[in-house]
């Protein structure tokens, strides 16, 4: 993913250089995810607003709500979408071509409890999305920046998870995974100290995979190889 920058200084002056937020990658689309784009936006694609939607019109129905961020191709989004047909999945993609996958996907599947965002996460839980109207938010695999000194892009951030918060309802999920031990490390140091939510996990570290999460074949082969995944899940208690 490619970020932009803006300059942004404190209250004496000072310079401080501040990661924004992720521009959109067009990429190269398939003329199958050109076809599904065009065929399935109307019924499944939501658009950016400044003001926040009403999920419940935009579903037809009051249902628990599963927001997704970044959900790559929309494999998994998918398949837990039609999984779970009682709940209704958001996600949010600045990839494309992952966009036009996951309408082909979801339309082959028969899905009607999906909708999907192309654009910026962080805007659209900012301004989009209301307060205390999402049951869980996912955020699967999510760019580890593995190098210390690019540690700051990382979107787990102390800010970031307030912001989630502020979207979750009392009682909703933050369920994080990675297969980066130290960017597990890292999320947990940065939800022990977020206000406001509780660790699910029985020993104040990670949980075990829930069945609601597919196992991806990327996951799969890394098991095999001896790979970890760690899945961390955090309540809203306030």
């Amino acid at each position: 993913m490619s970020e932009v920058t803006t300059a942004e200084y404190n209250e004496e002056g000072k310079y401080l250089r501040k990661v924004k937020s992720f521009v959109l990658r067009e990429g190269r689309l398939t003329k199958g995810q050109e076809q599904a784009i065009e065929q399935h936006w109307a019924s499944m694609g939501l658009e950016y607003s400044a003001e926040a939607m009403d999920l419940q019109q935009v579903f037809g129905r009051n249902a628990d709500v599963v927001l997704e961020i970044g959900f790559g191709m929309g494999a998994s989004l998918v398949a837990m979408a039609q999984a779970a047909p009682e709940k209704d999945f958001i996600g949010i993609e600045v990839h494309k071509p992952g966009v036009g996958a996951c309408l082909a996907a979801a339309a082959e599947a028969g899905v009607t409890n999906l909708r999907v965002f192309h654009h910026d996460a962080v805007e659209v839980l900012q301004h989009t999305i209301p307060e205390s109207s999402l049951a869980r938010v996912q955020l699967f695999f999510p760019d580890p920046w593995h190098k210390k000194r690019h540690h700051k892009r990382r979107i787990v951030q102390p800010e970031f998870v307030q912001l989630l918060r502020s979207r979750l309802r009392i009682g909703g999920v933050f369920h994080m995974a990675t297969d980066w031990e130290n960017y597990s490390e890292h999320m947990l140091e940065v939800m022990n100290q977020a206000q406001g939510y509780k660790n699910q996990s029985v020993d104040g570290t990670v949980v075990a995979r829930p069945d609601y999460r597919p196992l991806t074949k990327f996951e799969a082969r890394g098991q095999r190889l001896g790979h970890g995944v760690w899945d961390l899940m955090f309540e809203r208690t306030e």
